[in-house]
């Protein structure tokens, strides 16, 4: 029998435990506090629904489950991988929600201001950063159109994220419409331009000859890989200069209007800015995107955007949806790595001999807990020793049974 966990997923010790559920507090508080409820939905879903998610990369990366029985055995007989599976693990938590809004659209209100905080699932190659079982922690709103979906949802994740300790991070957006009609107008064709979004998204890691060569590769046309080219050279990439090359002038004006709102809300503690090279790998985003950077870490701590049509895909018409994920693992593993302790309730040790009444001592346990999370222990011999490992393990106080002594740790008698 093996005693570690599988490639990709992890155990978690108590003090880790600790401050994920101080992390995931915060969050939920903050979410709670802005009206958002909090709904669950199951890990496993079906598989036509899983491969008509657009999902991007994340469509090979989902766990799929063999059939079972009689069925497994028919799916054998008959051959082809995908007669073998008829559901798989979740790889996020929008097209979940967007089946059970679907399902249960009667009885929710309008707008819908959902919580999820729970565990998914993605096939990854394991490595620092990517867990092939992870927690996610989203907030959506759901039968809004306007713009204030996308500015309340981007408040309400700043100030989770505050609350949770982070300072000096930017709020990055773009609009996916107004890169596709940019690149559209300088001649890419209509049905490259997911593929060529995805390699403009590459832009600050590869630069702009990164980005020429990989459209080269994919043998787009020259005069708009030139055009694209000349773009690039042309200086800072401002929002008034991308608008130049977008026929709608509604998409600027409401990407102006978000940022300028959010600049006010935010009042200095936190930036946004125009990124127009944003686009996020998954398919199903279809106007504003949004990341979190902070210039301390690598990579993004948030992410998301508004996805109009997954919820259309269910019931045949469309509802306006939109979404913002916290990047709960990354957020904790930062924490991790400054050795940042959760604030915690003092820890009390209540210690009993073998001869005492249990019933009496959890009684007594129960009286200390106004003031102390209590833990109860039978008393060793070598006292001493019993009261160092007390303290080693995070306890501040040890009491006793048989009086009504406390012991304060890590203090010398008479400090």
């Amino acid at each position: 029998m093996k005693i570690n966990p599988l490639k990709g997923m992890k155990d978690y010790l108590p003090e880790e435990m600790q401050l994920r559920d101080y992390v995931q507090g915060k969050i939920l508080e903050i979410y709670r506090q802005s009206g958002f409820e909090r709904i669950a939905t199951p890990m496993l879903e079906d598989m036509e629904n899983l491969d008509k998610s657009d999902g991007g990369d994340n469509l090979n990366l989902i766990f799929k489950v063999l059939k079972r029985g009689e069925k497994l055995d028919a799916a054998l007989a008959e051959g082809g991988e995908k007669a073998l599976s008829d559901m798989g693990l979740r790889y996020d938590l929008t097209l979940p929600l967007s089946r059970y809004y679907a399902a249960n659209r009667a009885s929710l209100p309008v707008p819908f201001k959902v919580i999820q905080t729970d565990r998914v699932f993605r096939a990854e190659r394991p490595q620092k950063g990517r867990m092939r079982e992870f927690v996610q922690c989203d907030i959506d709103i759901l039968g809004d159109e306007s713009q204030n979906a996308e500015i309340e949802l981007i408040d309400v994740t700043a100030r989770a994220l505050m609350a949770i300790g982070f300072a000096d991070f930017t709020v990055n957006i773009n609009d996916r419409r107004m890169l596709r009609s940019m690149l559209s107008s300088m001649g890419f064709a209509q049905e490259s331009l997911d593929s060529v979004c995805v390699t403009f998204d590459k832009l600050d890691k590869i630069g702009p000859e990164g980005v020429r060569s990989e459209l080269t590769e994919k043998e787009c046309p020259e005069a708009a890989v030139k055009a694209l080219m000349d773009f690039l050279s042309g200086g800072d990439f401002t929002l008034d200069r991308v608008a130049e090359y977008v026929s709608d002038k509604s998409l600027s004006d409401g990407l102006t209007r978000i940022i300028d709102t959010v600049r006010v809300l935010a009042d200095g503690k936190y930036g946004i800015e125009y990124a127009p090279s944003l686009v996020r790998g998954q398919g199903y985003y279809t106007g504003a995107v949004f990341e979190v950077t902070c210039p301390a870490f690598s990579g993004a701590i948030a992410g998301g955007g508004r996805y109009d049509h997954m919820i259309g895909k269910f019931i045949g018409q469309e509802v306006p949806a939109v979404g913002f994920s916290i990047g709960f693992e990354r957020i904790c593993g930062i924490l991790m790595e400054e050795r940042f302790k959760a604030p915690a309730p003092k820890k009390l040790a209540l210690l009993y001999r073998d001869e005492a009444d249990f019933a009496q001592v959890l009684q007594k346990a129960q009286r200390l807990r106004g003031e102390y999370n209590v833990t109860v222990l039978p008393q060793q011999k070598k006292l001493g020793k019993q009261l160092g490992s007390l303290e080693a393990a995070g306890f501040s106080a040890a009491a006793f049974f048989d009086n009504e002594d406390i012991k304060v740790l890590g203090k010398k008698d008479g400090e």
